[in-house]
């Protein structure tokens, strides 16, 4: 039976559609165009009819989505994406564009995320059978998408592909849909034929045994029928293509029903939100998206030409990337990819062919660049909009006020932001950003900064995800605007944090967040664990995040005061508790105390910034705890040879003394294993080399032992000093490498005044140290050469 019959005989017009296909979508408005049918019935959440006006305005731009969101429970939330290119949208705008109304028939999203709740794994099941955890909508699966993972159900069209003899489902799609050129001759032949193919499948393999595709399509006959009594024969249905077949077939009303009665039900609110592109597509993680949306975003815009078109605009991209591709870059390309299409047997090039081209004429053949052109426009960054009168949480909009006000416009392609906390404007973006990460909404995430290392500057990258609406929605429950939700948030976190350290890190979110009101919660909760906290390792993993804490309140202008106590506090305890939890520890316990007191370390040494601090009686009191450890027996090698290092760093050990600890320690009547722990632990880490490369004594020593290792020791040390010196740059360990070849001491000392560092010879090479004096003079400018011969003598000096 064609469409057009059907109509006839009073039936609806059935519009068997490939979610996100754009040959289905032209295919869609030619048959809009043809049959102007008096309603436009769509699959999609019915909650989201009184939404249908806002999809005409000026100021929604696809791709966007309905997000749909149980009241109670805002993380409960599933999505139907729409993009230009989606049938749905195209019958949506044609609907409002010549006065006919729209309407969503699928199952009512109360239903959808009650099951969602309901299911014992908590993954849930999109409408169209396409992802998890309730994100993929209706509207978001193809129509072989339209079934659950292919483990559990059949693709219909990889089925139909298989049956043509294709090996890939895009392939045949593009070949029998979007090359066929819609709205060319029978409008309604390409359903038609569509609705046949499904017919045959649904024989074949029923509901594939799963019930809930049968509840949704009672459903929608249900709805179907309503639409009917209403517009009698001017009907039409834009559907998932696999529905269709069982759409068609005549059931009774009170059966339909019986399907419905008793379903699970939650309260929910419905409101359009930004889509990406890049969640459109599989390489963004989104399981029931298409593999390519900007290629097909091409494709349905492209009035002519779409292969031509395409290639000019590789060939733009790549221009702006500052590679060399010319207008006879673009011809060949054209022309190859349209020779691959004539050898595959397709009617016209598709993305495959142009993407081989590409590779072949204008990226000579490398990946590097054609992943630029993958990730730019075969996926893209389009963000859509969506008009700010559109239902939303306070929470949510105080956010959208706040961006618009410090000028940080959401975008869905990923970008470095970097602030200077001097500024207001830079200084309110940072308390914005630390405020949503309270929150769970991770628009930015902190970055090393390019600039340096000081606290008065912030590196972000910012990437604004479809899935931050649900946050949003989500962290509404806290406040109606951030700064009260992230202070009502951090105060609950600060009473349920477990750990000391969390808690901690509490302290500096409130801090770099500007939350006054928090603090004091927090720190009443911080000293109460402080106290009752006996353990060594967890008072040494909070400590650096409450130095920072103090840092950072000083930088931005915060009372710090109570931090700076609760700190001393905690020092104090781990100066008297490190010591016996250092003793008798085995080699993995070792290891990660000694992150603890490098930990510690760093963190008395940022005191030294801070004026609250009691800087010289916590620092002395720290040295004395760094001579126990080195001096103690009962002490790991690795903890012995790093206060030995840390001592020495600090200027409180005199290398002659460090000389004499690492003797002692790489002694003969020491074991290996331990003289190897002693060695990580003093030349590991930051600097280790370059101390092995100016301190031949040091070196020496090392040397002599390692050459004195017993041949049965040697290969359960090895894996230790291997660990230890494959740390150091290759220019360190390029330098330590020509002294072993030398040999330490074996350089000519009868000249001990000329003798130079180790590693370089005698003297001054006079010819080198003339070469930098006409630098020095363009530096100082032409009135210095009368002072050429002092500076020749300083040169040499």
């Amino acid at each position: 039976m064609n469409g057009s019959r059907a109509r006839d005989a009073g039936q609806p017009l059935l519009l068997g559609v490939r979610h996100h296909g754009p040959g289905s979508a032209k295919a869609v408005r030619a048959a809009l165009e043809a049959s102007r049918p008096r309603v436009v019935l769509i699959e999609g959440p019915p909650e989201a009819d009184p939404l249908v006006p806002l999809a005409a305005a000026e100021d929604m731009r696809p791709p966007v989505a309905l997000l749909a969101h149980a009241v109670d429970e805002p993380g409960r939330s599933a999505f139907w994406p729409l993009a230009a290119f989606s049938p749905e949208w195209v019958a949506l705008r044609w609907a409002l564009e010549h006065g006919v109304p729209a309407r969503f028939i699928d199952l009512p999203a109360a239903h959808t995320l009650a099951w969602e709740r309901d299911e014992e794994d908590g993954g849930g099941e999109d409408m169209d059978g396409g992802g998890k955890d309730g994100e993929d909508g209706g509207m978001d699966a193809g129509a072989e998408q339209d079934a659950l993972d292919e483990d559990v159900r059949v693709d219909p069209l990889g089925v139909l592909a298989d049956t043509a003899g294709y090996d890939d489902a895009e392939r045949w799609w593009e070949d029998v849909v979007e090359h066929r050129g819609a709205g060319k001759g029978d409008a309604l032949a390409p359903f038609t034929a569509l609705e046949e193919a499904m017919t045959a499948l649904r024989e074949t393999y029923g509901s594939d045994g799963h019930g809930r595709d049968l509840i949704r399509e009672a459903h929608m006959r249900l709805r179907i029928r309503d639409a009917q009594r209403d517009f009698e024969d001017g009907v039409a249905v834009v559907c998932g293509a696999w529905h269709v077949p069982a759409l068609r077939r005549r059931t009774g009303v009170t059966a339909d029903r019986a399907l419905l009665k008793g379903l699970p039900k939650v309260k929910t609110d419905v409101t359009w939100v930004p889509w990406t592109h890049r969640r459109l597509s599989r390489a963004g993680g989104y399981g029931a998206g298409i593999d390519s949306p900007g290629w097909y975003a091409h494709l349905f815009a492209a009035p002519d030409r779409p292969v031509e078109r395409w290639l000019t605009k590789v060939a733009g991209l790549l221009r702006a990337e500052d590679r060399t591709v010319s207008p006879g870059h673009v011809i060949e390309a054209v022309r190859l990819a349209e020779t691959l299409a004539a050898l595959r047997g397709r009617p016209l090039p598709g993305l495959g062919e142009a993407t081989d081209a590409v590779r072949a004429v204008m990226c000579e053949g490398s990946d590097v660049p054609l992943a630029l052109v993958h990730d730019r426009l075969v996926v893209g960054n389009v963000l859509g909009e969506v008009p700010h009168t559109v239902p939303a949480v306070p929470l949510q909009r105080d956010l959208e006020r706040t961006q618009r006000r410090l000028r940080l416009r959401p975008e869905a392609a990923e970008r470095e932001l970097d602030l200077d906390l001097r500024e207001e404007t830079g200084a309110e973006r940072s308390r914005l950003l630390h405020r949503l990460r309270l929150l769970g909404i991770d628009w930015g995430r902190p970055a090393a900064a390019r600039s340096g290392t000081g606290t008065f500057r912030e590196t972000w990258r910012l990437r604004w995800e479809p899935e931050l609406a649900v946050r949003s929605a989500e962290a509404g429950v806290w406040g109606t605007t951030v700064l009260a939700a992230a202070t009502a948030k951090a105060e609950a976190d600060a009473v349920a944090a477990r750990g000391l350290a969390d808690v901690t890190a509490l302290a500096e979110h409130c801090l770099l967040a500007a939350l006054p009101d928090a603090l004091p919660v927090v720190m009443r909760v911080l000293a109460d664990r402080a106290a009752l906290d006996t353990d060594v390792a967890h008072l040494a993993q909070a400590l650096p995040a409450l130095v920072r804490s103090l840092r950072y309140g000083d930088v931005r202008g915060t009372g710090t005061a109570a931090l700076a106590e609760v700190a001393a506090g905690l020092a104090e305890r781990v100066f008297v508790g490190l010591p016996p939890a250092c003793a008798g520890l085995d080699a993995d316990a070792a290891e990660e105390m000694r992150g603890h007191v490098d930990a510690v370390h760093g963190a008395l040494s940022l005191l030294g910034d801070v004026p609250a601090a009691p800087d010289g009686r916590l620092r002395a009191r720290w040295r004395a705890v760094l001579r126990t450890l080195s001096a103690r027996d009962t002490v790991p090698g690795v903890l012995r040879g790093r206060a030995v290092r840390l001592l020495l760093d600090e200027g409180e050990l005199a290398q002659d003394e460090a000389a004499r600890f690492m003797g002692l320690a790489l002694s003969p009547g020491t074991p290996p294993a331990d003289a190897a722990a002693w060695i990580e632990g003093f030349v590991g880490g930051s600097g280790g080399g370059l101390l092995l490369v100016h301190d031949e004594r040091l070196f020496g020593l090392v040397d002599r032992w390692l050459t004195a290792v017993p041949t049965e020791a040697f290969t359960d040390v090895l894996p230790l000093l291997r660990r230890t010196f494959s740390a150091y740059e290759s220019g360190v360990r390029r330098t330590l490498g020509e002294l072993v070849r030398r040999g330490p001491g074996r350089r000519d000392r009868t000249d001990t005044a000329a003798a130079g560092a180790p590693g370089f010879g005698p003297g001054v090479d006079e010819a080198r140290a003339d070469a930098v004096l006409p630098v020095l003079r363009l530096l100082l400018g032409p009135d210095c050469d009368e002072g050429t011969r002092g500076e020749r003598v300083e040169v040499r000096r």
